[in-house]
């Protein structure tokens, strides 16, 4: 019987070189014909990256609520149309995931953390992540990689206290959590690249 794929998320705010790991094992994992699906949230599937659109649009002025009822949306769609499809038969990276929601929009924003579970809990049902990655950045690190950012969206912009608040959402979230991997950004690149990998690498051999 074949092993069971991991689905694997990359947290943490903006700055925290999420991304750039998720790419790297992205592409290791190409150059060693290993298959997997990479979504991103807000985005993933045609109508998921359509709502990031709407999101991320600096023009647009939602309310935090209409924000929280958008990323729902996308994360719908991304469950329904990828992750239902390949959960356990392929490895699933995820750039933001559940956990994004819980940090942003309840210790970010102040929304109802009770609301913000029940609705995960009924768009994942069984669904779960088997690593979660969580980048953390110190605030000096941060000012100087949203400055040197070309590209801002909406969530590039708020100001620095919004994002240590998030961050230490993150944080108390990951507590006690045993498949919570801490990443720390603002060490080596190449260290936390090889210790993402080599955490990865435990799980699909």
């Amino acid at each position: 019987m074949s092993k069971k794929k991991p689905l694997i998320v990359f947290e943490g705010i903006e700055g925290t070189g999420k991304t750039t790991l998720i790419n790297h094992v992205s592409t290791y994992l190409r150059k060693k014909n290993i298959s997997f699906v990479k979504i991103r949230e807000p985005g993933g599937n045609r109508n998921s990256e359509l709502i990031r659109k709407l999101i991320l649009n600096k023009k647009n002025k939602f309310n935090s609520f209409t924000d929280l009822m958008l990323y729902f949306a996308a994360r719908s769609e991304n469950i329904e149309k990828i992750i239902n499809k390949y959960y356990t038969k392929k490895i699933i990276l995820i750039d933001r995931f559940t956990d994004s929601t819980l940090a942003y929009q309840h210790y970010g924003m102040k929304l109802d953390k009770l609301l913000i579970n029940k609705i995960n809990r009924i768009l994942l049902k069984k669904i779960n992540s088997q690593i979660t990655f969580l980048n953390i950045v110190s605030e000096k690190n941060l000012k100087k990689r949203l400055n040197i950012r070309k590209n801002k969206n909406r969530y590039d912009n708020f100001k620095i206290k919004f994002y240590k608040k998030v961050q230490n959402g993150f944080l108390k979230i990951s507590k006690n959590k045993k498949n919570y991997i801490l990443i720390n950004s603002n060490n080596n690149l190449a260290e936390n690249k090889k210790k993402v990998l080599n955490q990865i690498l435990k799980f699909i051999n």
